[in-house]
């Protein structure tokens, strides 16, 4: 059912658009007002979510541990796992960016009847998350051709590179099937694994199936449903230059797909998405490994009046011998006690 919502609000979405540019010819909102505020939200939120973890205050070293820590010399050190200087955090971080390396070092466990507990490699994820976020990142950059002009050497040759497969006219982007594939792969585990599914929220669901209808709207427009790429690009570049322009040539499938775009924008900064910029300042990931080899002490700590053990015994010393209590140093005696 939780999925079932996700996709029923997608599909609430797609209509509000078609609605809204369809029926009621509301063009300019969906093409021009709604774009911005969710290019604004998106800046506003991500700033403000960003300077939120800024401030919060880690004062101890916590990274996670993943391997043997430096210690003795002829004990060797895992450098990347269990970083001990700041290049080995740089690399640590390197990896876990543009490789997801703990996603590659993730592995299941499942209960078997003995009972038996085994346990396997769960590469697979890591290979369709991998190739989900990449081909949408290729998508974003080859998308730039739409907002700038002239179009840089860059643009077009990620274009050609991803336009390689030269079957029909339209020619298919590899980008395309591989995103498709990803999306597939991470909606299907989510809904075929009663282990993830049973911890799976709507807020889990509900980006993949939000990304997915953008996908499937940038199909329609390229391969199936008739649309003006001139008009878009006029659409486009007027709003980045501020001044709007809505050519009538362009389709009501393109307004689906740019409200689609929007929605994602806005939703961004709110949600688990962050993780784009929350593995920056991840804690956990980019600190360095050197609890034993330097003393850290909170800087947030207030001064605090302490009475010692040594000025505690010191001013119940007395008592503490009439109580046949233990103390360190001997209760001194008066002269006349001595003389005695």
């Amino acid at each position: 059912m939780k999925a079932t919502y996700s996709l029923f609000l997608v599909f609430g979405l797609v209509l509000v658009a078609l609605i809204g540019v369809g029926g009621l010819g509301l063009h300019y909102l969906f093409g021009v007002i709604i774009p911005y505020v969710a290019v604004l939200c998106f800046i506003l939120g991500f700033i403000c979510k960003v300077l939120n973890w800024g401030r919060s205050p880690v004062p101890f070293r916590i990274p996670t541990t993943a391997g043997q820590q430096f210690s003795l010399p002829w004990i060797k050190q895992n450098k990347i796992d269990n970083p001990s200087t700041m290049w080995g955090v740089v690399l640590r971080m390197f990896f876990e960016i543009f490789t997801f390396r703990s996603l590659f070092r993730n592995t299941k466990v499942e209960l078997y009847d003995g009972p038996k507990l085994a346990y396997a490699s769960a590469k697979w994820l890591w290979l369709f998350a991998l190739m989900f976020h990449y081909a949408f990142l290729v998508i974003f950059i080859r998308h730039m051709r739409f907002f700038t002009e002239p179009v840089p050497s860059i643009f077009q040759f990620i274009d050609k590179v991803d336009g390689v497969l030269q079957v029909g006219a339209p020619h298919i982007y590899i980008t395309e099937i591989i995103i498709l594939v990803g999306l597939a792969f991470l909606l299907l585990r989510r809904i075929l694994d009663p282990k993830i599914r049973y911890i799976s929220l709507p807020a889990d669901y509900f980006p993949l199936f939000l990304i997915l209808g953008i996908v499937v709207s940038g199909i329609l427009m390229r391969f199936f449903v008739k649309t003006d790429v001139v008009g878009i690009k006029q659409i486009t570049m007027g709003l980045v230059m501020l001044k709007p322009v809505l050519p009538k040539s362009v389709g009501t499938i393109f307004y689906v797909h740019l409200f689609l775009v929007s929605v994602l924008l806005i939703y961004f900064p709110f949600s688990k998405l962050m993780h784009m910029g929350g593995v920056f300042l991840s804690p956990t990931r980019n600190m360095i490994n050197n609890n034993r080899m330097k003393r850290h002490v909170n800087p947030w700590n207030y001064p605090v009046k302490v009475h010692t053990y040594e000025a505690y015994e010191d001013e119940f010393r007395e008592k503490m011998v009439e109580a046949g209590l233990p103390v360190d140093k001997p209760l001194e005696q008066s002269p006349a006690e001595n003389k005695e």
